[in-house]
């Protein structure tokens, strides 16, 4: 990984801004993170080439953010903040803004259809490989000041509190990977299937079984508990794809990168965060299967694997910034289970896109 390649990339993309075309998802920032991770610097700039002339200019600020839980999920203050964390980011360590912004924005892990926390996922881990970089600081405020502007629960979810709960574990011990596999089989379906992902979450609090799903998998005990949770369910979520993906191609592939963001982020956060991270990637990846999953499945396609590497490198050939980014998140899983069948689904989502 050439840093910086990188570097020069988020200089070009902290020009524009989160969201083009109305709403759609900057996802120049979560690509490039993962084409220059994986070894593919070479193809950073060239997609990125292409990928700009379809970008909007970053919007101006109105004015400071002084009462910020106002603020939150009103998409007219995104200049405000991303001025805010700006300044942020510049008086203070890159730990500490995270450390007290992430229980905040938690509870809105929906914003932006679940890509403010991506982005955040991707930004963490860039500033792991190299803290000194002002260019990574930058992209992290960036990230959080879209996570901040489109805040947005998921219907029904409320998350444990930041000192996990003594009790019974729903994803410890011998039936950890059972419980969080029957938790996602279980997740009931919206009838209305039409618009986008803001108007199908509405509609959730008016299916009766909602409710009693979300609560299926029980908070973590311990911030053991909560990794080993958060783990299974990329890995649950990735083998999902397999059966549902054709349904929605695009928007399932949130169902598993949004769980991967908030687990890479857990090592930089207070294990006291981890039991509500988890609760919040749950809601997540339990709403957009809800709303977006078929009803039934489909058998798994017979798709061409490889090594990881190769998994990869086809992916950056195809060069969809959905394909790349599930590729990035199933190698994760993988290198966390040694499960070969979660790399398909990113063979699956290049054959569908």
């Amino acid at each position: 990984m050439d840093d910086g390649i990188l570097d020069e990339a988020y200089r070009r993309l902290h020009r524009t801004g989160p969201e083009f075309e109305g709403w759609l998802s900057n996802h120049g920032p979560m690509a490039v993170e993962a084409l220059a991770r994986h070894g593919h610097d070479a193809k950073v700039h060239r997609w990125l080439d292409a990928y700009l002339r379809r970008l909007d200019e970053l919007p101006r600020g109105l004015r400071p953010i002084d009462d910020w839980r106002a603020a939150l999920g009103d998409p007219k203050r995104a200049g405000d903040w991303l001025a805010h964390f700006d300044r942020e980011l510049r008086e203070r360590p890159w730990r500490d803004i995270l450390g007290t912004w992430w229980p905040r924005l938690l509870p809105g892990i929906a914003a932006g259809a679940t890509h403010g926390v991506i982005r955040v996922g991707h930004a963490v881990r860039a500033l792991r490989a190299d803290e000194t970089s002002p260019d990574r600081r930058t992209e992290l405020g960036q990230a959080l000041a879209y996570w901040a502007a489109r805040w947005q629960p998921v219907p029904g979810a409320s998350l444990p509190p930041a000192a996990p709960p003594v009790g019974k574990s729903g994803v410890s011990g011998e039936n950890g990977e059972t419980r969080v596999a029957a938790a996602l089989a279980g997740l009931p379906r919206i009838a209305d299937r039409s618009g986008g992902i803001r108007e199908r979450l509405g509609r959730l609090p008016d299916v009766p079984e909602w409710g009693s799903s979300l609560a299926a998998l029980r908070p973590a005990r311990t911030p053991a508990e909560a990794q080993r949770g958060l783990a299974e369910l990329v890995h649950r979520a990735s083998l999902d794809y397999l059966r549902y993906g054709q349904a929605e191609p695009v928007m399932l592939v949130h169902a598993v990168t949004a769980p991967t963001a908030v687990l890479r982020t857990l090592p930089e956060l207070d294990p006291g965060l981890w039991a509500p991270s988890l609760a919040a990637a749950w809601s997540a990846t339990a709403a957009v299967t809800a709303v977006y999953a078929s009803p039934t499945g489909v058998a798994p396609p017979a798709v061409a694997t490889g090594t990881p590497a190769e998994v990869f490198a086809r992916a950056a050939r195809h060069g969809d910034e959905h394909v790349v980014k599930l590729a990035d998140a199933v190698l994760d899983a993988h290198a966390a289970t040694g499960d070969e069948r979660v790399l398909a689904a990113a063979g699956y989502a290049a054959q569908l896109l």
